[in-house]
């Protein structure tokens, strides 16, 4: 009888030591997310309302667990200060020493086509968010990358459409790099097809704050001309030449000013100007988002979750990096793996929802595609900064930018 007792012991502890050893070599780990953002230099705005979106992405996409496919989520933050080099140095970091299963980033499109190469080295997705340059998506593009953020074209597009027809005449100010010039050939190519004719660009370096000269050469080459006139901003960060615009009185010599949306503290700047100088009443342009331009359930949950926990609405990036989680989140749920194959695989035409409404991954080049709102500037007694009224939303399908790769 003791024997048996014995056995039956032994047999309880060996099934208890099983029981719990199975789990114990089930535990998933988790899943790691690498953030490589410009956190220090002129774009530091942008990469923390990013990395606050994608925070709040990730809770409305789990449901506030933390959590896909059983796994915890594991967030690695870097700062590239919006340098190349250094964004080279940390996204191979993150691959090859932390073993992330997937990077987002970064803010400068330069910085973000020095990433790409390595994202192919490791066979390892990279999901930028939010530089905008056409050739991260087009001519430096390779199969592991994905794009959640527009793209030149998406922004050319639907600044086009705000103003370009027929008689128009337009030149473009851009800073000197990727961004900059990439945004000015798209916007050209769009605006030139809707019958708009572009007959001066400027590039102004990245650290010119006195824009005289550059506004005196867009001046002269335009002032003669007969018909409709625009000058096309297109700029990143601090010191704009808009003001320096309106200084100079573009408008006498029948010049408007056209842009692209902006986040609230140059809204807020430019409120001002807005009230004090006529070439910017009613300045017109294409957006990316402002918070109450898209009508959709999450964004009401963003809008309103924001603005209780930060005293102010959801900005510009911050929309970009809701987006960006949305899209992790719901490719890892749909693949079941985070295996970079099935991710491909499964990223290929997938849909999922943002502050903007539906997006989905184009299959050719993986850039996401995603309404755009043409709006118009208002000053408005109860807000702190310019207003962006609709005009319009462009939808993903009439705003969609041509195909850049080849494969």
């Amino acid at each position: 009888m003791l024997l048996k007792r014995g056995v039956r012991m032994v047999l309880l502890v060996a099934l208890i030591s099983w029981i719990f050893g199975t789990q114990v070599g089930e535990a998933q780990p988790p899943i790691k997310i690498g953030i490589v953002q410009g956190f220090s230099g002129a774009l530091e705005a942008y990469a923390k309302q990013m990395l606050t979106g994608f925070k709040m992405g990730l809770e409305y996409g789990t449901k506030g667990k933390n959590e896909v496919i059983g796994r915890k989520i594991e967030l690695i933050v870097e700062d590239d200060q919006i340098k190349p080099d250094i964004a080279k140095r940390l996204i191979t970091k993150l691959y090859a020493d932390d073993k992330v299963d997937m990077v987002v980033g970064t803010t400068s499109s330069a910085a973000a086509l020095a990433m790409l190469p390595v994202a192919l080295e490791f066979k390892k997705i990279l999901l930028v968010e939010p530089a905008v340059a056409d050739s991260i998506t087009g001519s430096a593009w390779n199969r592991y990358i994905f794009r959640t953020g527009r793209n030149s074209g998406q922004d050319a597009i639907s600044n086009a459409k705000a103003v370009a027809k027929p008689g128009v005449l337009l030149a473009a100010i851009a800073q000197d790099y990727a961004f900059g010039r990439d945004g000015v050939a798209a916007y050209k190519a769009a605006a030139e097809k809707l019958g708009a004719k572009m007959v001066h660009e400027e590039y102004a370096p990245m650290a010119q704050t006195d824009h005289t000269s550059s506004v005196q050469r867009i001046i002269d080459a335009l002032k003669d001309k007969p018909g409709e006139k625009y000058v096309f901003v297109v700029w990143a960060g601090k010191n704009p030449p808009i003001e320096q615009m309106a200084v100079m009185k573009v408008e006498k010599y029948g010049i408007k000013i056209t842009t692209g949306g902006n986040i609230l503290p140059v809204l807020k700047a430019t409120l001002p100007l807005l009230k004090a100088y006529e070439s910017l009443k009613g300045m017109t342009g294409g957006a990316y988002y402002y918070y109450e331009l898209p009508k959709n359930p999450v964004n009401d949950w963003l809008v309103k979750e924001h603005t209780a926990r930060f005293k102010e609405p959801p900005d510009f990036f911050t929309c970009g990096g809701f987006a960006a989680a949305m899209a992790a989140v719901r490719a890892f749920e749909k693949a079941q793996s985070t295996n970079s194959e099935k991710l491909i695989t499964t990223m290929e035409g997938l849909e999922f929802m943002t502050p903007k409404g539906r997006m989905y991954f184009r299959n050719i080049d993986h850039q996401a595609m995603q309404s755009m709102y043409i709006f118009k500037l208002d000053a408005r007694p109860d807000r702190e900064w310019a207003v962006p009224v609709l005009v319009r939303e462009v939808s993903p399908e009439e705003g969609m930018p041509p195909v850049l790769v080849k494969r």
